[in-house]
C-alpha cells in the first residue's frame, strides 16, 4: 500500500481553516481501513512534514432522497492530523 491509497483527499471547510490556523491541524479523508500507524507514515512520507498525533473517526453517510427514491451516501473514515510545531503543509497555504 502507497500513501496514495490511504489519503484519498484533503478536507477544506470553514471549520479545518480554523483548525489549521488555531491549531495546526489539517483533516483528510482516508481509506476506510487504514489505521492512525498507516496515515501518519503517509502524511510524513507524502508531505515531507513531521506530525504529532492523528485522531480518526468513521463519519456515516447521510440518508438522501428524490423525489419517492431514497438513498445514501458512502460512509467515509476522517482523520484529522496535528503537526509538530513549526511544521506547515504547503498546499493549504493558498486554500
Amino acid at each position: 500500500m502507497n500513501y496514495y491509497d490511504i489519503i484519498i483527499r484533503p478536507l477544506v471547510t470553514e471549520k479545518t481553516n480554523l483548525q489549521k490556523e488555531l491549531y495546526n491541524q489539517v483533516s483528510f479523508e482516508v481509506g476506510r481501513h487504514a489505521n492512525r500507524i498507516e496515515i501518519k507514515r503517509a502524511v510524513e512520507k507524502g508531505f515531507k512534514v513531521r506530525v504529532a498525533s492523528v485522531r480518526t473517526m468513521q463519519m456515516s453517510g447521510k440518508s438522501t432522497q428524490r423525489g419517492r427514491i431514497q438513498g445514501k451516501r458512502r460512509d467515509w473514515k476522517k482523520a484529522i492530523v496535528r503537526l509538530m510545531p513549526g511544521e506547515r503543509i504547503e498546499f493549504f497555504e493558498g486554500a
